[in-house]
């Protein structure tokens, strides 16, 4: 029971990695959002860090890298349990949706918060 717990809890905080083929024929990973919108292929995994810049629906959202902007759809389950608004730095890990006459989001399996502003300090007005 024990040894189950440790290996639950250690895979839980290991970061994963996708396998991914190097040889001949292998397709390039993209990096940047401009990347993924320039040649989007569909289940192509990516890993990228930005920024959630607005809410479209209740699972969806916008995010940027500073390259450009993408739709992601983010499952409540996957959506960090923290408060996260434009300012926060967060890298997302998913696959590239491709879908037949729409434009390409990332259906997103992880969310990792990098950077979160300080929040306010709750009464202080800001004078010595």
């Amino acid at each position: 029971m024990k040894r189950s717990i440790a290996l639950a809890t250690l895979l839980a905080v290991t970061p994963f990695a996708a396998a991914q083929y190097l040889g001949p024929g292998a397709q390039s990973a993209a990096n940047n959002v401009k990347a993924v919108l320039d040649n989007p292929v569909d289940d192509q995994y990516v890993v990228l860090r930005g920024n959630l810049t607005s809410q479209v629906t209740r699972e969806k959202y916008m995010f940027t890298d500073g390259s450009g902007q993408i739709r992601v759809e983010i499952d409540e389950d996957v959506f960090p349990r923290h408060r996260i608004g434009p300012e926060t730095v967060v890298e997302i890990y998913g696959e590239v949706e491709n879908d037949f006459m729409q434009s390409p989001e990332i259906d997103v399996d992880r969310v990792v918060i990098i950077d979160a502003p300080a929040a306010p300090v709750e009464g202080a007005t800001g004078t010595p």
